[in-house]
């Protein structure tokens, strides 16, 4: 059922610090087009605040197109985003990472990207090279090697949360992801590699948020992705 024109998933897990801030900056964006619009909010257990900022912005914003959901135990980032996929009752279907390091105002030009013929729109992020970044950089572009490598995909940043879908053409690629944590980004680039849809890559600026907690851990997250790198190979 397609009930708006777009629908804006927002992840969550452990938001606390920034959250606010970045719900208020989306909705002025948003607010600021001629779309219909919901935004789902899904939180995949945690451990803060979240929740209660969650059902605080509900009440503050007091509209029928703003929905959460809520996780009973932690389940990754893949099953929250399929899951809230399925739910979305949008034409073009997009999530976010909420922390904003890729800015809310590339929102309408994604939206355009997919109404003008992509099946998918994916942020393809240009890092500030400072020396926090320099390391973000390093192990960004080190995945890509070996995700070329192992899968052969031709993207340059599989992995950016910001990804716009054509709801209709890539129901099918959802289906049939099975990841629930952080390589469904890869899983899901490369169903549609194989699908053969159409993927737009737009470059964005990524800007370290310094007044959040970093989740990343470089050299435990780069051994994990090769582990699921090959599995997934094997299987395909």
């Amino acid at each position: 059922m397609e009930k708006f024109d777009f629908s804006l998933i927002l992840p969550c897990y452990n938001e606390e610090e920034i959250f606010n801030d970045s719900v208020e900056k989306i909705i002025k964006v948003l607010d600021g087009t001629d779309y219909t619009w919901e935004i789902i909010f899904i939180d995949d257990k945690s451990k803060d605040k979240t929740i209660g900022l969650i059902n605080k912005a509900l009440k503050k914003y007091n509209r029928k197109n703003l929905s959460a959901y809520f996780h009973q135990k932690n389940q990754g980032r893949g099953a929250t985003v399929k899951e809230s996929f399925l739910k979305a009752q949008g034409k073009i279907v997009g999530f976010l990472d909420i922390d904003l390091e890729v800015g809310e105002w590339y929102i309408p030009k994604f939206i355009q990207t997919v109404e003008k013929g992509a099946d998918m729109a994916i942020a393809s992020r240009v890092y500030d090279l400072n020396l926090s970044g320099l390391v973000r950089w390093i192990g960004s572009k080190g995945y890509v090697v070996l995700r070329k490598l192992v899968l052969g995909l031709p993207y340059e940043d599989t992995e950016a949360g910001y990804k716009f879908f054509r709801k209709k053409r890539c129901l099918g690629i959802f289906k049939k992801s099975v990841n629930k944590t952080w390589f469904w980004d890869t899983e899901i680039m490369a169903l549609a590699y194989q699908s053969k849809l159409r993927v737009a890559e737009i470059p964005v600026a990524f800007v370290r948020r310094r007044d959040k907690t970093s989740t990343v851990k470089l050299i435990p997250d780069t051994v994990k992705y090769l582990k699921d790198l090959i599995r997934f190979k094997s299987k395909n």
